[in-house]
């Protein structure tokens, strides 16, 4: 089912979208000090004197949080560029605001201007939030159901690799150096060029054309492309079996998915699994990192090359659940992933209270840290974009994207926010909050969450039909409310549909 073009499609798609998302996420904190002295030189020149230390915290922590701003204005506007322009071209646009982050924070140094970062990485967001929707709606669009779960775990692969090479560029011996740092936002170029020319050449998601486009045709093509194979009838059909009600597709809006009763638990469990993959506490993993190797005794100098380890564990188990993941299904990973970061922080609570009095509990914290990586990579960090994925039809799943992007984002900047008071006020113990918070997802997972492995969008819809309180009749109905068609109507748009003159009989 592993076709060259999808294989193709999938690794370029992510390495322009998910991989720089990634990269955002570590690229900041080798160069911080390099950047907080730029900030303080340029301060001086403009105003005669430094900038306090309060002043200089608060322009750090805006250049690092306001990422998570532009990520949710990303995420916002991600479903009416879905609509009118596709999936495939939402993302080759997209690189518009990559390119014009990279150079605005590449050249801030040159130009003497820390606004030009501030404003690079809030236009990053706006990229990251866009590419976080739309690639991962172009790949549940484009693979088959067999391997659906696989092609969708490509985006946190991606992901993690994004934070890996984030982290080696930041070695001294690379871009670590207060000479340097402005490469590694000029770095962003790279992958955006390399999607900008192979993308291009693939075809747009084949759902798309045939149900929103309704161009037959190319959905042909497009199905052909990415399964391998010439006689594609069977798929077309199963689309427009699984869709008959959607003959004049029209989109739904936020508000139209919300209101839909046969929709319920879908939405409640993508607002629960995407807020748990934010406010579970990988972050805060992130900020104990260095303090945890300090106190284990590894020099301050060799603790960049240490941090590697964190990286490559989480790239490693993501790779894992990828493979993996059509196999044991979504939710043993995602209900597992989580029940495994419980165990985990609580040990890491308990030898971060007591690392004082036994000297070899730093190193089981070094051994918790990696393990809650490592867990939350094979099931929460990559499998809640997937499920949005395949939760919702075809003309929910842009709102669908949008509501997910949006709690992803607000979740995210609630983490920067919140946790440093959590910390101050909770020290050691603040790890049993994030470890209470994956005792409510996956709590929640495992009374409500279907399999959906190898599942078609139809066969899904039907899992949810009893829990919804809907029939799957009532619920096919209620797809579009206030548009619901008689029978005659939907049939007869059904066949004007297919039946365009360039439709096979094999199809109908």
């Amino acid at each position: 089912n592993w076709s060259g073009s999808l294989i193709v499609a999938s690794l370029t798609g992510a390495f322009g979208s998910s991989f720089l998302y990634g990269y955002n996420l570590s690229v900041v904190n080798a160069p911080a000090v390099y950047i907080k002295k730029f900030y303080n030189e340029t301060w001086e020149r403009r105003y005669g004197f430094s900038v306090d230390e309060s002043t200089l915290t608060l322009l750090w922590s805006i250049t690092v949080s306001i990422f998570a701003i532009g990520g949710l204005v990303g995420a916002i506007i991600v479903t009416p560029i879905v609509k009118f322009f596709g999936r495939k071209c939402t993302l080759l646009l997209n690189n518009v605001f990559a390119v014009t982050a990279a150079l605005l924070m590449s050249l801030s140094l040159l130009a003497g201007s820390f606004e030009m970062l501030i404003l690079g990485r809030i236009i990053m967001g706006v990229d990251a939030g866009i590419s976080l929707s739309a690639l991962p709606m172009y790949l549940s669009e484009i693979s088959p159901k067999e391997i659906r779960g696989s092609l969708g775990q490509v985006t946190a692969i991606f992901i993690c690799i994004g934070v890996f090479t984030g982290q080696v560029l930041g070695l001294p011996e690379i871009f670590g150096q207060e000479s340097r740092w402005p490469y590694l936002f000029g770095a962003i170029i790279v992958p955006s060029l390399i999607q900008v020319v192979i993308l291009p050449f693939l075809p747009e998601s084949p759902r798309y054309l045939l149900l929103e486009k309704h161009d037959t045709s190319r959905a042909e093509k497009a199905f052909q492309t990415f399964l391998g194979k010439d006689d594609v009838s069977h798929e077309v059909e199963e689309v427009l079996t699984e869709s008959r009600v959607q003959r004049n597709t029209k989109l739904v809006s936020v508000l139209q998915l919300l209101r839909t009763r046969a929709v319920r638990w879908q939405v409640v469990t993508v607002v629960v699994t995407m807020g748990c993959y934010q406010l579970c506490g990988l972050n805060a993993i992130w900020y104990y990192t260095n303090n945890i190797f300090s106190e284990a005794g590894i020099n301050r100098e060799t603790i960049p090359y240490v941090t590697l380890s964190t990286g490559a564990v989480e790239t490693l188990a993501a790779v894992f659940s990828g493979l993996v993941i059509e196999r044991l299904g979504r939710r043993p990973l995602l209900i597992g992933g989580f029940g495994l970061m419980i165990v985990f922080f609580t040990i890491l609570t308990v030898s971060l209270t007591l690392q004082n009095t036994v000297y070899w509990l730093p190193y089981l914290s070094i051994f918790c840290i990696l393990a809650i990586i490592a867990s939350f990579c094979i099931g929460p960090g990559g499998i809640p974009f997937v499920l949005t994925g395949e939760f919702f039809q075809q003309s929910q799943r842009p709102a669908a994207f949008m509501i997910a992007g949006t709690v992803n984002w607000l979740s995210n900047f609630a983490v920067g926010l919140l946790f440093p008071f959590i910390q101050s006020g909770l020290q050691t113990y603040c790890f049993l909050v994030f470890a209470g918070i994956c005792f409510a997802g996956a709590t929640y997972l495992f009374f409500v969450l279907p399999e959906t492995k190898n599942k078609t969008f139809h066969e899904i819809s039907q899992a949810f039909a009893k829990r919804n309180k809907v029939s799957l009749e009532l619920q096919e109905m209620n797809h579009y409310p206030g548009e619901r068609k008689s029978s005659a109507e939907q049939e007869s748009n059904f066949t004007s549909s297919v039946d365009n003159g360039e439709t096979k009989k094999g199809i109908v």
